[in-house]
This record gives structure tokens, sequence and C-alpha cells, in this order.
């Protein structure tokens, strides 16, 4: 019942277009006062999914636009992945220009993976790796990689042209992602 409790008043505080979600926990409520805990729970799953949702279009949204002349395509698919390494929410995307060129950016937030990259990040310089600043953002740097842990809990991964990737990092509200999900 608390859950139930908690994931409503959550739901309340929530903007006018998560309808669907209030509706979908007033369901469970319903059911679970019809003693059908079954479908209480099957609500619940489907609420969790949509708030899921909402977080993920959020933190994709610190994926900043192509540069002119450049292509950009977000990964549908990363969070069914990120299911399988413990959860949390992700977005990708690939910026890519006609000449072959690209760089891939990840982000991940709230997963377990993320807490165990913290270490090698944190002592980048001790492990070889180059460290550059990106808007006050500290990035380790190896090969044609670049990571960052943003408020401990949110891993940017780059992958491909360095020289695009901090153009890139550059657009990104570092200071705003650290409040993400909050």
């Amino acid at each position: 019942m608390r859950l139930v409790a908690i994931l409503i008043a959550g739901a309340l505080a929530l903007p006018a277009h998560a309808d669907e979600i209030s509706d979908t926990l007033q369901s469970a409520l319903d059911a679970y006062a019809d003693g059908d805990i079954q479908y209480a729970l099957e609500e619940l799953d489907f609420a969790k999914q949509k708030l899921l949702e909402l977080k993920t279009d959020s933190l994709g949204a610190f994926l900043p636009p192509a540069p002119e002349g450049w292509s950009f395509e977000k990964n549908s698919e990363m969070n069914s992945a990120l299911g399988m390494l413990g959860g949390g929410v992700g977005a990708e995307g690939t910026y890519s220009n006609g000449d072959g060129a690209s760089v891939k950016i990840t982000l991940m937030a709230d997963n377990p993976m993320v807490g165990s990259m913290a270490a090698m990040i944190t002592n980048a310089s001790a492990m070889g790796m180059k460290v550059e600043r990106i808007n006050r953002q500290r990035f380790a740097i190896q090969d044609q990689q670049m990571m960052a842990l943003v408020a401990n809990r949110i891993l940017i991964q780059t992958e491909g042209d360095l020289a695009l990737a901090q153009q890139i990092l550059e657009q990104m509200d570092f200071k705003a992602m650290a409040n993400f999900g909050q």
C-alpha cells in the first residue's frame, strides 16, 4: 500500500501531459481497493514504464543538435540494453558527416555500471589517461574515447573524432545535467 501511495503522490506532482500516468496510477488504486492485486501490479508496472520513458526523454534532451553540415541520429534501443546492465536510463546519439567521420555520445544515469566507472574516471591521470576540462567538467581521454562523470551518477562517453566530440560537448549544460531527474 505504501508503494502505491508513493507512486500516486509522485504522479500528482507531474506536469499535465502525464495524464496517462495519473490515470494508470488511479486505476491501480481502484484495482487494489477492489482486491484485484494482480491488475494493480500490472498497472503499477505500466505507470513505471511510462515514468521511465519521461525520464529517458528528458536525459536525451541534453544531446545537442548536430553541427552545421552534420546529421544526428538518436538510438531508440538504448534503454532496452540498459535493462540487461542493471537498469537506469540512457540516451545515445551518433553525429555523422558525409565523409564518414562520426562521433557517438552516450549518456547513462542511475545505472550500476556508472558507479563502477567512477574510480577510473576520477583517477584518469594516474592511469595514464589524458584529462581535459570542457565547461568545468573533467573528461578522461584515451584513444578516440572521452568519459566524464556528472554528479557521480551520469556517465558521458564519446567515441570517435575527438575534435568534433569536444565541439559537441561544449554545447552541453553539465550544470543542468547534474540536476537531472530531481
